[in-house]
């Protein structure tokens, strides 16, 4: 299906959008929508946040002078119709393929992308720093925020917004308020949030309290007259304005978000204001425009490519069950023979394979919102009362609660196993999302065992193993589908900080971690037909490392090959090299092989995995290299 976009075509840029009438926009949002639908059922891509803010986004530009006036889109889930109509529109095919835009906003694609974003809760600050500098070099230029209120639970928001409050500079926040961040929100907050006091609704409640109070006699009408008098009072106290209002912003809302002329009228007013913060609370549907996305938004936050008639998948080969899939069935297992075991995420229970965990043990999940060092730290609080918690959140999302890993877990030494999904390269989300620092930033810490399976039944394993271990343990798996290997039973406990010998050889031993490991043996059987014999060790643990086995045949072969889906820099090869020196083997000559020391683009794994030399044939060219290089 090609989609005609008559309006669409003429534009270029949103100097281009204000000069079209107002009434045509809402027929370019339905044009902007269909693209959006026809290209992500092809791409994948976050398909339900994009299509909820497209009016909201057409207003934006429409009423304010951007890029001159600058617009921060928090996580950047919901970027598509601004990529649209910002330049990128005759790209917008390329959508998170390899060397095509990216998914998320990026200061080096557009003078428009005023910010680079992927995590969440962010923009209020940077929109927060960037007015600050305007009003250091006396520029009047808007600074725009656009957050949503699944983002609004993250504690980084609300200290940008006391801040801002306390600072009275002219800030503009848009929440955009949808109930949903990529599950249903949770939380005291998104309840308070959704009290959306429409027109109808207090007009609903005024009529029936004066009809209430009139039926009071001269009582009633008394109270009627002071209440009339304080019914601004009356409002802060019914709506989320009050929230807002004692941080010392103005608030405006709630408005619809989804008809063009009152998104027009408010940001026209609101543009004018220049008397402190003020904050937009504009009421959305996630997904809205395309029925299966608005009915199970949360289904349709992030998708791969799809039928748009049914919103059905695109049928693909069968493949092995995911790593997720395998964890979020072994807590279920772990946790039917040991009730001490509870499960916690930010946010994400589909994402982190927890939604059967959640609806057998309710009173054992919790989901804690966007909000990833209070999860750090609320499951210190729960091992300290004989819990043991399993904190299940992304790779790249941990790194926010570094700080709470140091101090709250390893440094009083807990029994929290950190559970990390999409360890490594993750594909087409691109550099915000890859989690391949994890390696390097925990291996550092005192107390913290590190462990990575090469399959998803060494996962099984080894989640039991870091549960029932007396302190901090992370479990690191990839994103993804397993090996297809057969899963053995019954779970057993690992030997602590010992790997595997896998392979036996004299000539060179190959270190790979995790899920380099089918790729090293693959390598090993190519070296074999070459006439090169290499051992393969699987390490199992990143911290500590098994210095016996790993010093045993380093010294028999004389030659090591570490290869890790991770940054080179401090990562596992790192740690190898470390132990080397220590037992004094410093005649063993070594290859790292992992990610150099830049910032990796979006594409499938197996791109990057090639790219960046840790695929088989760039294992056994690194073993081949060493070979002749290190006689």
């Amino acid at each position: 299906m090609t989609t005609s976009t008559p309006l669409l075509n003429n534009i270029q840029s949103p100097v281009d959008l204000r000069l079209m009438p107002e009434r045509l926009l809402p027929a370019l949002a339905e044009e902007i929508r269909r693209v959006i639908i026809e290209t992500v059922s092809k791409t994948g891509g976050h398909l339900a946040p994009c299509l909820g803010v497209v009016e909201l986004t057409l207003a934006l530009h429409y009423i304010f002078n951007t890029p001159d006036d600058k617009l921060i889109w928090d996580v950047g889930h919901q970027c598509y119709a601004h990529k649209l109509i910002t330049g990128r529109r005759d790209s917008f095919h390329t959508l998170r393929q390899y060397k095509g835009i990216s998914g998320f906003p990026k200061r080096d694609e557009s003078p428009y992308d005023t910010f680079d974003t992927g995590h969440s809760s962010t923009s209020i600050s940077a929109s927060l720093g960037i007015t600050c500098a305007k009003h250091l070099k006396n520029e009047k230029n808007k600074v725009i925020a656009v957050i949503g209120d699944g983002s609004m639970t993250g504690g980084m928001a609300f200290e940008a917004l006391n801040q801002a409050g306390h600072l009275d500079r002219d800030l503009i926040v848009i929440l955009n308020d949808n109930e949903m961040s990529i599950s249903r929100n949770v939380g005291a907050l998104s309840s308070f949030l959704s009290r959306k006091m429409t027109g109808r609704a207090v007009e609903r409640f005024k009529r029936d309290t004066q009809q209430f109070l009139k039926s009071l006699s001269n009582v009633g009408e008394n109270i009627l007259q002071v209440l009339k008098k304080s019914e601004e009072s009356l409002k802060a106290f019914l709506t989320p304005g009050m929230l807002f209002e004692a941080l010392k912003f103005h608030y405006v809302g709630p408005i619809p978000g989804h008809k063009i002329n009152t998104l027009l009228e408010t940001l026209k007013n609101v543009k004018e204001f220049r008397h402190g913060p003020v904050l937009v609370h504009v009421v959305t549907t996630k997904g809205k425009g395309y029925k299966p996305a608005e009915t199970n938004p949360g289904d349709y936050h992030g998708v791969g490519p799809f039928e748009i008639s049914t919103g059905a998948p695109i049928p693909s080969a069968p493949s092995p069950v995911s790593y997720t899939k395998t964890f979020g069935e072994t807590m279920v297992n772990i946790a039917e023979q040991n009730s001490k075991v509870v499960a916690i995420t930010a946010a994400m229970p589909a994402g982190t394979g927890l939604v059967d965990f959640s609806k057998r043990f309710p009173d054992r999940f919790f989901d804690v919102g966007i909000a990833e060092q209070h999860a750090l730290t609320f499951a210190a609080g729960l091992a300290i009362e004989g819990m043991l918690p399993v904190v299940a959140i992304y790779s790249t999302f941990f790194q926010r609660a570094l700080d709470q890993i140091i101090h709250d877990v390893c440094l009083p030494n807990l029994p929290v196993t950190l559970a990390i999904d999409r360890g490594g390269v993750v594909g087409d989300d691109g550099p915000t999302h890859h989690g391949v620092f994890d390696l390097t930033f925990l291996r550092f810490i005192p107390n913290m065992v590190v462990m990575a399976p090469k399959d998803e039944n060494e996962l099984r394993h080894m989640l039991l193993t870091a549960i029932l271990h007396p302190g901090p343990a992370a479990v690191r798996y990839p994103r993804g589908e397993g090996e297809g290997v057969e899963l053995s039973s019954p779970l057993t406990q690992l030997p602590f900080g010992k790997g595997e010998l896998l392979r036996q050889g004299d000539d060179i031993l190959l270190l790979p971690v995790g899920n380099r490991v089918y790729p090293a043996l693959k390598a090993a059987d190519g070296l074999s037909r070459l006439g090169v014999d290499a051992a393969v060790i699987n390490p199992r643990f990143v911290n500590p490392l098994d210095s016996e086995l790993i010093s045993t045949w380093a010294e028999k072969t004389g030659r090591v090959v570490t290869v890790e889906d991770n940054v080179r820099q401090g990562g596992f090869g790192g740690a190898v090299l470390e132990l080397l020196s220590r037992q004094g083997l410093y005649s063993v000559k070594t290859r790292v092989l992992g990610f150099p020391d830049h910032f990796i683009e979006h594409a499938p794994q197996s791109i990057l995995w090639k790219t960046g030399k840790i695929d088989t044939p760039a294992i056994t060219s690194a073993a081949l290299d060493l070979m002749e290089t290190g006689k």
